[in-house]
């Protein structure tokens, strides 16, 4: 996943934490035919590695026939064997160097930071395409702390690793942040709603 050096955001998906294939899959698929989608995480919170196995080979058909990158969380060890694009490290920066080593240069390798500047920047000089931030409203990342948008406005003027905003989205937010972040990862804000593309496109709308 690279950023574009766009002025638009770009999207990026994150499954639900738990669902099953056969039901999600359609879901999923009529929102990456509907939407311009620069990456798909599989975010499963199962630490069963078979099961997030076969969920990540029946989606990684979905996004790569549709030429969506598709990373998976913490599991590192997935990503070579099944052919997968790369993964989401959900610890800071801890992770990142050993993960590159591992995966080697052409790999994404992303960093779920919290609010944590110096993580953040630690992710970054350790091998990470990308570092997120979040939640950007009170909710259940990380330890809670919410990443101001203060963080987001340094972070893209001082800082060249693109950034993610993640974790409880809403319309005013994505209109404030949408030029300080370069990714938005949209998840839960959709997949709780009967219509997940419809949604997409609310939660979107200031982006036009």
């Amino acid at each position: 996943m690279q950023d574009q050096d766009q002025d638009r955001p770009q999207l990026y998906l994150v499954t639900p934490p738990d669902f099953e294939v056969e039901t999600f899959g359609p879901r999923l698929a009529a929102v990456l035919d509907g939407a311009e989608v620069a990456c798909l995480r599989l975010a499963l919170v199962s630490r069963d590695e078979d099961r997030v196995a076969r969920a990540a080979d029946a989606l990684r058909e979905i996004a790569h026939q549709r030429d969506v990158a598709l990373v998976v969380d913490r599991h590192v060890g997935l990503v070579e064997r099944l052919g997968l694009d790369g993964v989401h490290l959900t610890d800071g920066a801890r992770g990142v160097r050993k993960a590159r080593e591992t995966l080697g240069a052409d790999a994404i390798v992303g960093a779920f930071c919290g609010a944590s500047r110096h993580d953040g920047m630690t992710a970054g000089e350790t091998g990470a395409d990308y570092v997120a931030f979040g939640p950007v409203t009170a909710g259940g990342l990380g330890d809670g702390t919410v990443a101001e948008q203060e963080l987001f406005a340094w972070w893209s003027e001082m800082i060249e690793v693109p950034i993610v905003a993640e974790g409880g989205l809403t319309v005013d937010l994505v209109r404030d942040l949408s030029a300080v972040t370069d990714f938005f990862a949209v998840g839960e804000e959709i997949w709780r709603e009967e219509d997940a593309l419809a949604a997409l496109r609310r939660l979107l709308a200031p982006l036009g």
